[in-house]
C-alpha cells in the first residue's frame, strides 16, 4: 500500500469534468484506488464518490494506492491531479 497527500490546484476541484477525469485516471490500474478527505474516505473509480466529497480547490486529498500496479497507479493519479486534471 502507498499513499500520498495532495493539494488540488485546479480552479473547481473535483467537478465533473476533473472527477471524471481522475475516475477515468484510476480506473486504468488494477489496484485498489482510494482518498480520503477530511472524515470522507472513497473509491476513486467511482465518479459518485468523487463528486460526493465536494472536494474544492486549495483542498488536499489523502491518495491510497493497493496491489500489483500501486506506485505506477499513485505516480500518474498525482501527477494529474498536479497539473491541474486538464483545466
Amino acid at each position: 500500500m502507498v499513499e500520498k497527500t495532495v493539494k488540488l490546484v485546479n480552479p473547481t476541484g473535483l467537478s465533473l469534468h476533473p472527477a471524471g477525469l481522475l475516475c477515468r485516471e484510476a480506473m486504468a490500474f488494477r489496484s485498489s484506488v482510494h482518498f480520503r478527505f477530511g472524515n470522507v474516505e472513497g473509491n476513486a473509480k467511482s465518479v459518485l464518490s468523487v463528486l460526493g466529497a465536494d472536494v474544492r480547490s486549495g483542498d488536499e486529498i489523502t491518495l491510497v494506492c493497493e496491489g500489483a500496479d500501486e506506485e505506477e497507479a499513485l505516480k500518474r493519479i498525482v501527477d494529474l491531479i498536479e497539473g491541474g486534471l486538464g483545466e
